[in-house]
């Protein structure tokens, strides 16, 4: 569809202007004209929004030729179309220094020979204006009902492209994560050229628009016009704006009925995780649904509720799946959800380096959790887990072990829990593993029972003072400043823990013991509420 659009060399052909002559600016005539004002003060600049044909007789400055140079000056920094001037007793000639200023710019002056009626010429130009905006506005409607119709026939997206392209006239190129998924038409030779204007665009261009296109709060996609030949006009903005957000209802509505799609398939991935599927068919279903299909490895990601997820509805979940989908494919993830009594857990495959995975999936993470739709939706409290990175994703049981290992750990360490991570537990799978299998805590207060008692007995701070000692390398001034304490005070604590724990306790082999048997203690004295539900969701075998 052509745009229409008024420019001063329009203006020249119309009535009024038989007796006008371009004096400046013969190199701006393209200028377009939104607005005609006539003025006759020579303060302006405050007054103007751009793009405006100025009429004056010169009354303002006479014949005081830095007023006039002034005057000029803040229309062009106004980005003003041009300025139409009367030739008569205020101004009989234009300066050769305000010609200059004017050709520098390429901002034109046209003089009117002979007396003209500015009233007449105001409302002829602005009735064609306020035609050229109506066209603007019925092209628009017609434009929109045709993106309703096709977004209601299910139409490819690649279709609302074409239809940008046929309104526009311009190069349409759309974007994914920040991948091209689809140019329209197809680049040739020369426009192939061009195309690195989009990455280098600036505002003074012009000639290229992007918008991006977000739901869900993210920015999920990219939809831009370029043009090699004439500028993108108001038109042309409003058009991409309106596909821009009828691609995202066909993102959406696809993404929708892809998660939905997938319930269905809820029992092949609970096989998946329990390692049942040969690494075959596993990337045959990779491939089916348009994943990676030789991925570079994966992991579990456990998102454990307090309670059931039931008490969500079933459009939330479903949300907060595509939420989690769109945010971990920005990051190089491939995400496959599994529905559980008090969990979401996500198969995750990855498909970029791996040695950038775990600082990918934080990042999806950080993410995930700052979203406004999780900040604003009152959401069950939940935590998260990470299990083992897995190279063959065949075996997704081990990672699946591991992050509930993980969500378990969690629990029990509360607070001083500082990662969700499997890998970076270090020491408490360790005491995890040992508890699963002996008596903790019997083995814990065979090292730690003397001093406890003592606590308990004398209201005293044994076992904070032999934990911070033993961090500090047994430094006496560092754990005194730790502490806040003066020497005698802590010299006194220190004897006393020799005499209830032997005077070989800053031994090696036993200070090693005690540091562990600390970690121990901590981890079974934290509150340990959800773990009930953790084995609950627990697969048989796994």
């Amino acid at each position: 569809m052509k745009t229409p659009t008024l420019t001063v060399s329009d203006i020249l052909k119309r009535k009024h202007f038989e007796h006008a002559k371009v004096v400046a600016g013969h190199n701006g005539l393209n200028r377009p004209v939104k607005w005609v004002h006539v003025v006759e003060v020579v303060n302006i600049h405050h007054l103007l929004n751009g793009k405006e044909l100025i009429l004056s007789t010169g009354v303002g400055w006479k014949e005081n030729k830095e007023l006039f140079q002034s005057f000029v000056k803040q229309l062009i920094d106004c980005d003003a179309s041009g300025l139409c001037i009367e030739i008569g007793m205020h101004t009989p000639s234009v300066p050769q220094e305000v010609i200059d200023l004017a050709n520098a710019h390429y901002f034109p002056i046209i003089l009117f020979l002979r007396e003209v009626p500015f009233v007449e010429i105001t409302q002829d130009i602005h009735t064609h204006l306020i035609n050229q905006h109506y066209e603007i506005i019925s092209g628009l409607e017609s434009y929109s009902q045709q993106l309703n119709k096709k977004l209601l026939s299910m139409d490819p997206y690649s279709e609302l492209l074409k239809l940008l392209h046929h309104y526009s006239g311009h190069q349409v190129i759309f974007k994914i994560n920040g991948r091209e998924v689809e140019v329209f038409p197809k680049y040739n030779k020369t426009v192939k050229g061009e195309q690195l204007a989009i990455d280098n665009y600036t505002a003074s261009g012009k000639r290229t628009a992007i918008q991006p296109i977000r739901f869900l709060g993210n920015e999920y996609a990219e939809l831009s016009i370029m043009s090699t030949g004439k500028e993108i006009s108001e038109f042309d903005l409003l058009i991409l704006d309106r596909t821009a957000t009828a691609l995202a209802q066909h993102l959406l509505r696809d993404l929708y009925i892809d998660e939905k799609k997938r319930v269905e398939e809820n029992e092949w991935l609970k096989s998946w995780l329990e390692g049942e599927h040969p690494i075959e068919s596993v990337f045959s279903y990779l491939a089916e649904y348009g994943a990676e299909p030789n991925p570079k490895g994966g992991m579990v990601l456990v998102i454990h509720f307090k309670s059931s997820i039931k008490q969500c509805s079933n459009l939330d979940m479903m949300y907060f799946k595509v939420l989690c989908r769109t945010i971990f494919e920005q990051q190089g993830f491939s995400t496959f959800p599994v529905d559980f009594h008090s969990s979401i857990v996500f198969i995750m495959t990855n498909n970029r380096e791996m040695k950038t995975w775990k600082s990918r999936m934080k990042v999806g993470l950080n993410t995930l959790l700052g979203s406004d739709y999780i900040q604003k939706k009152k959401w069950p409290q939940f935590i998260v887990g990470v299990g083992k990175f897995i190279e063959n994703v065949s075996h997704m049981d081990k990672s699946y072990r591991t992050a509930l290992e993980t969500i378990k750990i969690q629990y029990h360490l509360g607070d001083r829990s500082n990662s969700c991570f499997y890998e970076d537990l270090h020491i408490y799978r360790i005491i995890s593993l040992i508890h699963k299998y002996n008596d903790l805590y019997e083995v814990v207060m065979e090292y730690l029972e003397p001093v406890l008692q003592y606590d308990e007995k004398y209201n005293a701070n044994l076992l904070e003072t032999l934990k911070v000692y033993l961090a500090c390398n047994g430094s006496k001034k560092e754990t005194a400043q730790r502490l806040f304490v003066v020497r005698q005070t802590l010299y006194h604590r220190i004897q006393k823990l020799e005499s209830l724990l032997g005077e070989d306790f800053m031994n090696p082999e036993k200070r090693l013991a005690i540091e562990f048997m600390i970690k121990a203690y901590e981890y079974l004295n934290s509150q340990n509420m959800w773990s009930s539900s953790i084995e609950r969701d627990r697969l048989p075998g796994v």
